[in-house]
């Protein structure tokens, strides 16, 4: 069994979707930086490591059984024995992992650069580590406004990823009130120029029309788009002032 020794974490709890589990750059002051002072590394096959990384199913149970109780956090000078934590690769992506006792990766995280290239030192004569489990084929997994395709992210800040997922909850809450004026409205705030045709449309195509024109990229239009969805709307405009607040990064 390999092992890394005083690994930085900053875990992402929940996340299905590898895109929303930042790398060290996008790391910030604020988040919950944590320090692993042993961990086992695991060298996979690409496609586990992709089940992994961009999914919240259940472990290989002989992954699981290999790397149990062998992890320790450190927290204020206590070793504290971690369950099912470990990090794992394919040779191109790394991740770190901690199931906080489940069976499932409820937390995910980068590591910093100097260690991912000890880590590449470490597995390059080693072979791939066989685990069965039930893949799911690529064309399975549902994206859906909540859970955006990663085309729709990729290329984006952590902050436009951010405020983009908050946009789509936006998006999705007009979806379920089915106000025909209302999505007339916004429609037109986006797109000034088809004013008279929005007018003619029903509920479901000004949503969709709206919905085709704003899930790719990212631009002003957008963030002026966000911001004024989310205007008087609490939990909305926290997460807002969270993310336009322009959080200090770590570096």
């Amino acid at each position: 069994m390999l092992y890394l020794h005083d690994v930085w974490v900053n875990w992402f709890e929940g996340e299905e979707n590898g895109y929303n589990i930042c790398h060290f750059h996008e790391w910030r002051k604020d988040d919950g930086i944590e320090l692993l002072d042993q961990v086992p590394l695991l060298k996979v096959s690409a496609t586990l490591f992709d089940y992994i990384e961009n999914d919240l199913s259940e472990l290989p149970k002989p992954l699981l059984n290999d790397v149990y109780q062998k992890a320790y956090a450190r927290k204020n000078h206590e070793r504290i024995q971690l369950d099912y934590c470990f990090i794992v690769t394919d040779g191109n992506g790394i991740l770190a992992v901690d199931t906080i006792g489940y069976h499932i990766p409820i937390r995910k995280s980068r590591i910093i650069p100097r260690q991912e290239q000890i880590v590449y030192d470490m597995i390059e004569n080693h072979d791939v580590l066989d685990y069965t489990f039930t893949e799911k084929p690529t064309s399975e997994k549902e994206y859906h406004i909540l859970s955006p395709s990663p085309l729709f992210m990729n290329g984006l800040t952590r902050k436009e990823r951010q405020l983009k997922q908050l946009l789509f909850m936006a998006m999705d809450q007009l979806f379920t009130a089915k106000n025909t004026a209302e999505i007339r409205y916004w429609y037109t705030e986006w797109a000034p120029e088809k004013y008279e045709s929005i007018q003619e449309m029903d509920f479901q195509i000004a949503w969709l029309e709206l919905y085709e024109e704003m899930k790719e990229g990212w631009s002003d239009k957008h963030l002026q788009l966000c911001e004024n969805l989310v205007k008087g709307q609490p939990f909305f405009e926290k997460l807002w002032q969270v993310e336009a607040g322009d959080s200090p990064s770590i570096l």
